[in-house]
């Protein structure tokens, strides 16, 4: 299903044998919109401490209680190699715990699929490409994101307020935007699909579409249902891909 990214900070992270903390930010692959790392801010548990969980080790989520539960045990965190600091999520960070879980880099596809160029693309106008020591420029903090300005192919249209993000396949499946003064009160979803370039040295988000695209795209409203036929509609409307079909209730 998708949830809005926001709500998930709220929720409490139950490894298989207790509390080990709450989620502080979702790390996104901005040439796939993949979910690479969920970051677990522990709190007092281990002395304030921050670290990375891949998202194949996420189990069930209980929306009443507000948990999301883990497939590894406190240990197994505690003793893990992701604890991050005020420096970049570097690549031999991300290399120590892929071998100490023994997780795979490349278990799940991406938005476009492996060998979209519409991926290549995106990648291409997003900044620097090469990998550097000090963390991979792709990486990104879908936290840092959010309030970043949204600019159609003609326009301005508002700014990013939050994310859907997909908990089967753990994708951005939507932007959230905000479209403030240019249309009072309104709020549009874009896909990934519709993103040329996410400039991060101006905040800011480039999309393909026009704002006379938007402003006749299917209604969204925070509280409404985002279900199969209301994303068919909108990739429709857009004459985008569809990804999978996963539903917001």
């Amino acid at each position: 299903m998708l949830r809005l990214a926001s709500s998930l900070k709220r929720y409490r992270i139950e490894a298989t044998d207790g509390a080990i903390g709450s989620v502080s930010d979702l790390l996104f692959d901005d040439h796939t919109w993949k979910l690479r790392w969920l970051v677990v801010d522990t709190g007092g548990w281990l002395g304030g401490a921050r670290v990375l969980v891949h998202p194949s080790m996420i189990g069930v989520a209980d929306d009443e209680l507000e948990t999301l539960a883990l497939h590894l045990s406190q240990v197994q965190v505690k003793n893990s190699p992701g604890r991050l600091s005020d420096r970049p999520v570097s690549q031999q960070m991300e290399d120590d715990l892929y071998n100490y879980y023994g997780w795979d880099p490349l278990w799940a596809s991406s938005f476009f699929g492996a060998d979209s160029g519409k991926a290549r693309r995106l990648a291409a106008g997003s900044g620097t490409k090469t990998m550097s020591p000090e963390g991979d420029p792709h990486l990104r903090s879908a936290l840092a994101v959010v309030g970043y300005h949204v600019h159609a192919s003609d326009g301005d249209i508002g700014h990013v307020q939050d994310f859907l993000v997909d908990d089967q396949n753990w994708l951005l499946a939507y932007l959230v935007v905000d479209t403030s003064y240019w249309w009072i009160g309104k709020h549009v979803l874009v896909s990934p699909f519709a993103v040329n370039a996410i400039s991060y040295s101006t905040s800011k988000v480039l999309l393909s579409i026009t704002q006379d695209q938007v402003k006749a795209s299917p209604p969204w409203a925070p509280n409404d249902p985002t279900d199969e036929v209301y994303q068919k509609s909108l990739h429709s409307h857009y004459q985008w891909p569809g990804y999978g079909w996963s539903s917001m209730p």
